[in-house]
């Protein structure tokens, strides 16, 4: 992988893994990613997943040869990025360690040492000299640990963007980097918009040839393309206009409405209808289409007196990550005192800048013509 004439590549690929973080389905597997920077002083930028250090130091070796490198910068501290730390100081022992003061901290955590010996620490508009490459620091806290920081290179305008720009799926295999950057970027760092934002702002003026996250491709092309969906997702904006459609069903008479509702959009010209099965499908497949799209429809059944344990944990997964600036619908269903729409406004009354649609469907056990009606008038408000 071709990032700049002293820019190397050392990371790994991981496709051993079967869930990131113990939750996320990562059937392409995943990338580590560490790169050298090669000039009067050598950086080696972070580390990779415990599991391949041995191919990690063996990456670094066949770059440098006989060389040592004069530093490791830590940008994040998850172990899938800082875990060989003290086997890289056990191997290059001179080398400084340069990071934000509060990595230090966690470092102690984890390893029971901060490296004191080794330290550099560096904040917010710090620099770092390496010869003709010069890196300019930026805090970034809880993006999505409190403790990150990225950096700048200023000589081939490369970003060290940490866990930002980051998707699952590792580097040997082709998918879609839309698809599973912004399932990575709802599922791991969503909560944190704000965070998100602030750190944009702050590389407002700078000038991009690379973006090298610890997660995914370089991305080095179309550059824009992909601050322009970092920006809409960190400020909650829908990507795209269309309606998913979330339901979850115990006998089939909530999905007969959905289905019906799924065709007659379709004959009135929506868009894009995406319909999910919550009991049926990945969760964080189905929150990264929330955020996907412009419009919700919420169908589920009355359940204890509350709601289908599915359709529960959906809507915590979206409000958890600041679901808003969206228009939400209802199709409830219940034998004889039907309550799921008055719980999933309860679940959602923290989420701002809802438009709730007027119109709703409520089903009493089976679908009726009256459904059928109220069906319509539902299309026609989501278009």
């Amino acid at each position: 992988m071709y990032i700049s004439d002293n820019i190397k590549y050392v990371g790994v690929n991981d496709h051993k893994i079967d869930l990131f973080e113990g939750q996320y389905e990562v059937p392409n597997g995943m990338a580590y990613n560490s790169y050298v920077i090669l000039d009067k002083k050598i950086a080696v930028m972070d580390t990779v997943d415990n599991d391949f250090k041995d191919e990690w130091l063996d990456n670094i070796k066949a770059i440098l040869g006989n060389k040592k490198p004069d530093y490791l910068v830590v940008h994040h501290m998850e172990p899938d990025h800082s875990a060989n730390i003290a086997d890289f100081i056990k191997c290059y022992p001179e080398a400084k360690i340069v990071s934000s003061e509060k990595a230090f901290a966690i470092m102690k955590n984890f390893f029971k040492t901060d490296f004191k010996e080794n330290q550099v620490v560096v904040g917010e508009g710090d620099k770092l000299s390496l010869g003709k490459h010069k890196l300019t620091f930026f805090t970034a806290p809880m993006v999505h640990w409190p403790e990150v920081i990225v950096s700048y290179d200023c000589f081939d305008k490369v970003l060290f963007s940490a866990d930002c720009f980051g998707k699952f799926g590792a580097l040997d295999v082709e998918d879609d980097w839309a698809c599973e950057a912004r399932r990575y970027y709802f599922g791991i760092v969503g909560k944190y918009g704000a965070q998100v934002q602030a750190l944009l702002k702050k590389l407002a003026g700078a000038e991009l040839n690379a973006i090298c996250a610890l997660h995914g491709p370089v991305l080095t092309e179309n550059i824009g393309y992909y601050l322009d969906l970092y920006n809409k997702w960190s400020i909650y904006k829908p990507e795209e206009e269309g309606v998913l459609i979330a339901y979850t069903s115990v006998y089939g008479n909530t999905k007969k409405a959905v289905l019906e509702l799924e065709k007659v959009l379709n004959e009135k010209g929506a868009k894009k209808v995406v319909v999910t099965d919550l009991a049926r499908s990945d969760m964080a497949e189905n929150v990264e289409d929330a955020f996907r799209y412009s419009k919700l429809v919420l169908a589920t059944t009355t359940y204890n007196g509350e709601i289908f344990p599915f359709m529960r944990e959906f809507i915590h997964e979206l409000t958890e990550r600041n679901y808003s600036n969206r228009k939400v619908a209802f199709i409830e269903n219940g034998s004889w005192m039907p309550t799921a729409k008055k719980v999933m406004l309860k679940l959602l009354e923290n989420s701002k800048n809802i438009e709730y649609c007027e119109n709703s469907v409520k089903i009493l056990s089976s679908i009726s013509e009256e459904n059928i009606e109220e069906i319509n008038k539902l299309a026609d408000e989501l278009l």
